[in-house]
C-alpha cells in the first residue's frame, strides 16, 4: 500500500470513528448493519459512490487485521457491498483546444519554458501528475523519442512521445532547467521547481491552472484532463483499446474502456446533428 492510500485510510477510518463514538459505539461493536448505517450516512452527506467504496475498502481492511490478530472471529466489512462506482465520463479537449493551451504558453522565463515541455509532454505521453514529477533526467531518451516511466503499482512502462514535445523538452534543458538547478540540492528530478526542488502534484495543477487562464479556455483542466484527452485523441485516430491501455499503464482494460463511453457519446452528437432522420 502506498504512502497517500495510507493517509486517506487514516483520514477515513477517523471518520469511522467519530461516527461511531457519536453513537455510542466502539470499533469491536460495529456490525455489518451499522456500517451499512454509515455507509448511508455518508451518502447523505453527499459522498460520492467511489468515495463511499474507498472508505468502506479502509473499513474492511482495518478490521482484516483485527481478524489476523485474532481481536475478532469475522469481518464485518465484508457483508458490506460497495456501491456500484458513479459513471464517469472525463473532460476532453478538443484538439484545437489543446493547440491553443499549449501555443500560449509563453517563452519569455525559465518557469514557462518549463511549464511548456512540461504539459507537452503530459500530453504528447499521457502521464500522470505523479509520473510526471517522479521522472528523473535520466528517464528520457532523445534519440528513440521515449520515455520511462515509473507508474501505480510499481510498473514501468516506455512510453513514446511526439516531436513537438521533445523540442519542448530540448529548449527546456538547455535554456530553463540550468537556470533553476540548485548545486546546494543536486536535483536529478527533470521538472524543477523555482527553488531547484522537484515539482509536486499540487505544483503541476497550480501552473496548468495559470497556464489555462492564460490561454482564455473555461476552468476546471487538470492534468488528468490532459491525459484524458490523449487517449480519446488516440482513439477517434484509430488506436485499439489494448494500445491504449499499453500506453497509459492500465492494469486492466476495463479502465481503458471509459474512453469507448466517451467515444460513443461524441458520434451520437455528430449523428444527431448530420443524420437527416436522426
Amino acid at each position: 500500500m502506498g504512502e497517500r492510500t495510507r493517509r486517506a485510510y487514516g483520514v477515513d477510518l477517523a471518520q469511522l470513528s467519530e461516527w461511531a463514538v457519536a453513537q455510542g459505539l466502539k470499533p469491536a461493536d460495529l456490525g455489518h448493519r451499522e456500517l451499512r448505517r454509515f455507509a448511508g450516512v455518508l451518502s447523505e452527506r453527499g459522498a460520492s459512490r467511489s468515495t463511499i467504496g474507498r472508505k468502506l475498502a479502509a473499513v474492511r481492511s482495518f478490521y482484516r487485521q483485527l481478524v489476523e490478530r485474532g481481536e475478532l472471529e469475522a469481518n464485518p466489512g465484508d457483508l458490506v457491498a460497495s456501491p456500484r462506482r458513479d459513471s464517469y465520463l472525463p473532460r476532453v479537449l478538443r484538439e484545437s483546444e489543446v493547440a491553443e493551451l499549449l501555443e500560449r504558453v509563453p517563452a519569455a522565463g525559465p518557469l514557462d519554458v518549463r511549464d511548456r515541455a512540461l504539459f507537452e509532454l503530459a500530453y504528447s505521453a499521457g502521464l500522470r501528475a505523479q509520473e510526471l514529477v517522479d521522472l528523473d533526467v535520466e528517464a528520457i531518451d532523445p534519440d528513440a523519442e521515449e520515455v520511462r516511466v515509473e507508474g501505480k503499482g510499481g510498473r514501468t512502462r516506455v512510453v513514446p512521445a511526439g516531436e513537438p514535445a521533445w523540442k519542448a523538452l530540448e529548449r527546456y534543458l538547455e535554456r530553463a532547467r540550468p537556470a533553476l538547478v540548485s548545486g546546494e540540492h543536486g536535483e536529478r528530478a527533470l521538472f524543477l521547481s523555482k527553488s531547484g526542488r522537484r515539482l509536486s502534484t499540487s505544483d503541476v495543477r497550480r501552473r496548468l491552472g495559470l497556464q489555462t487562464r492564460r490561454a482564455a479556455l473555461q476552468g476546471g483542466v487538470s492534468p488528468h484532463t490532459l491525459r484524458h484527452s490523449f487517449a480519446t485523441h488516440l482513439l477517434e485516430g484509430g488506436a485499439d483499446l489494448r494500445s491504449i491501455q499499453e500506453l497509459l499503464g492500465h492494469a486492466s482494460v476495463s479502465t481503458t474502456q471509459t474512453y469507448t463511453r466517451v467515444e460513443s457519446k461524441r458520434l451520437k452528437s455528430v449523428y444527431s446533428r448530420a443524420h437527416p432522420r436522426a
